[in-house]
């Protein structure tokens, strides 16, 4: 049986239009890079494949030229949700693929223009499955609010966070994942759901002892999408202590207009 037919509820998850998806990839140095791509859908013509349109994908691209490892991570609005592994095939300029992408909800009316082509996708594993109630969500945040440390400290070599990407990162109504590269040399992505600002310095989130977690000091890609479509990147340093680990913030990404991918000073 085909992979994804072996775990219920992905297959429709990953036909959600609206569902988020997140899509992690590494450049040849082995520095994590995670975004949302709402575009991945499966393919009906083969199993375990996967395709999504190159639509304000720069960074995303670049690392796809150098490394075709991937970690992928779908979630639903009942916070179920399922992480992958994956290998970036090729990308197709006409076909099938481009033409459900560009007929997709998400691209026929966009105020910028079509997509440029499908990325294919082959999906190798699922790393792991989870549900995580809204109570959970209230609680992880609540106790890592209260665990905030360092509020007006700079930290060791870390830079200080953009107070737009502060903002989006405070609310807890927002969809937060976590990337690092594994141990197989594929990247991973974690829900960090209770990912939120320690300070203008750093990022801190409740660990889950039932997902793995990056290695200390390991670099780390974190981003954040909100209900209005708004997203940032953040790249840093993790550090795991107690209960709680944090994220010393070295570099922000947009991730809309003007530039997608563009880096915020």
């Amino acid at each position: 049986m085909p992979i994804l037919e072996q775990t219920p509820g992905l297959i429709e998850a990953l036909k959600g239009e609206m569902s988020p998806k997140f899509l992690a990839t590494r450049n040849s140095e082995g520095t994590p890079n995670v975004v949302p791509v709402i575009s991945i859908l499966p393919a009906d013509d083969k199993p375990d494949t996967l395709f999504f349109g190159n639509f304000l994908l720069r960074k995303t691209i670049q690392n796809l030229e150098q490394d075709t490892r991937l970690g992928i991570l779908a979630i639903t609005q009942q916070l179920e949700g399922w992480m992958l592994q994956a290998d970036f095939q090729e990308f197709q300029r006409t076909g099938t693929y481009v033409d459900q992408q560009m007929s997709s909800s998400l691209l026929r009316y966009n105020a910028y223009t079509g997509i440029r082509n499908a990325g294919v996708i082959h999906v190798r594993s699922v790393q792991g499955t989870f549900r995580i109630s809204k109570l959970q969500v209230l609680n992880d945040y609540l106790r890592a609010r209260l665990a905030r440390i360092g509020e007006n400290a700079p930290g060791d070599g870390g830079a200080r966070i953009p107070l737009p990407v502060r903002q989006e990162f405070k609310k807890m109504a927002a969809v937060k994942v976590m990337s690092w590269i594994g141990e197989s040399g594929y990247p991973v992505v974690v829900p960090a759901l209770s990912l939120q600002p320690a300070g203008p310095w750093s990022l801190i989130c409740r660990r889950q002892m039932q997902f793995p977690e990056p290695p200390q000091g390991a670099p780390v890609a974190v981003n954040v999408l909100t209900a209005e479509a708004v997203s940032y990147q953040v790249k840093g340093r993790w550090a795991g202590g107690g209960r709680t680990g944090t994220i010393e913030t070295h570099e922000f990404y947009a991730g809309g207009p003007p530039i997608p991918g563009s880096r915020l000073t």
